[in-house]
């Protein structure tokens, strides 16, 4: 029973912590397939390959020094924070090199990234809260683990590796090669330092004095990604509201399609609106194919022809003159 609930509270949660970030990528979603993908690869490849790896490496060192002590903090500092954050990166970075016309933002890496460290979550907060919580303490235990895995230290995973996120859309958006090779590599290794900081900080400092110090740290840091998401998002409705005001003045679309597009609270009311006129799909479809064409247009403008962006501009631009007879607003 302890470890169903567990089971439940670790994935249920990182799916609602995922959920929300699907929800902050106001503009342009992302595959749910792919979302999907990258969750999985967090929760059973990443997961289940750190716990073998960090378990071998630290079983290595304390052999090596001849301590426990030294075992167990060089697999938290060190060990976990750099196998970790690489085995999650991979998900990400699949997806930078086989869906590349998926990745069209910075925001774009922040969710991909913060999905699959969500998975990876769901399958350590799940053995973290049973296995420290509720076999040690029974269910006030697991209520005690809860608390700290879910709500003090929820978002620790996907903020570390949103930063090897953030460098793949730069060098995903970038001419210079200087960029496209350094800023992964940068990234990768701010979200381990991140990572490592924060596993050394949980190992020095003991009790509620430590707790509340690491807590606070922690959420200066999400404090400080959820403002690069919100200037994210701005961006993002900036080259919206460029690229479809041409789109106006050509005829493909009303000035009100455009009013819809740009805002985010008139596209939810327009999608549930949509759900009673039976245009549902033709909306859903419609707003996703606005976002896809301005962001397609701000890296034609950047990029050039990269990918054959004219040839995907140009069948969006037709996709969406076709879809906006349908789409009331």
């Amino acid at each position: 029973m302890g470890l169903a609930a567990s089971a439940f509270i670790g994935i249920f949660t990182a799916l609602l912590f995922a959920y929300i970030l699907y929800w902050l990528d106001r503009y342009e979603k992302e595959p749910l397939l792919l979302l999907g993908g990258v969750f999985i690869w967090g929760a059973v490849v990443a997961a289940g390959s750190a716990f073998i790896i960090n378990t071998v490496l630290g079983i290595g060192v304390m052999i090596f020094t001849g301590s426990d002590m030294a075992g167990e903090f060089a697999t938290a500092s060190i060990i976990a924070p750099l196998v970790e954050e690489s085995l999650k990166g991979m998900a990400v970075l699949i997806v930078f090199l086989v869906f590349r016309r998926e990745f069209d933002s910075v925001l774009d890496g922040i969710i991909y990234a913060g999905v699959a460290a969500l998975g990876f979550a769901a399958t350590e907060n799940t053995y973290y809260i049973y296995a420290y919580g509720y076999q040690e303490s029974g269910w006030a235990g697991l209520g005690i683990l809860t608390f700290i895995r879910v709500i003090l230290v929820g978002w620790q995973h996907p903020f570390y590796t949103a930063f090897f996120g953030i460098g793949l859309a730069m060098a995903r958006l970038n001419k210079n090669w200087f960029v496209k090779v350094g800023a992964p590599i940068l990234g990768l290794g701010v979200a381990m330092f991140t990572h490592a900081f924060h596993n050394t900080m949980a190992t020095l400092l003991s009790g509620l004095l430590g707790l509340a110090i690491g807590a606070l740290v922690d959420w200066t840091g999400w404090l400080f990604m959820f403002i690069i998401i919100i200037w994210a998002t701005r961006h993002e409705k900036k080259y919206l509201t460029r690229y479809l005001s041409a789109e106006v003045q050509a005829g493909t679309i009303t000035p009100a399609h455009l009013r819809t597009a740009s805002s985010a609270w008139r596209q939810m009311f327009a999608r549930i609106a949509s759900i009673f006129n039976g245009k549902f799909v033709k909306t859903m479809k419609f707003y996703q194919i606005c976002g896809e064409y301005a962001h397609k247009r701000q890296q034609y403008a950047t990029l050039g022809d990269e990918s054959g962006n004219l040839s995907i501009i140009q069948n969006l631009r037709k996709q969406m003159a076709e879809l906006a007879p349908f789409v009331q607003v």
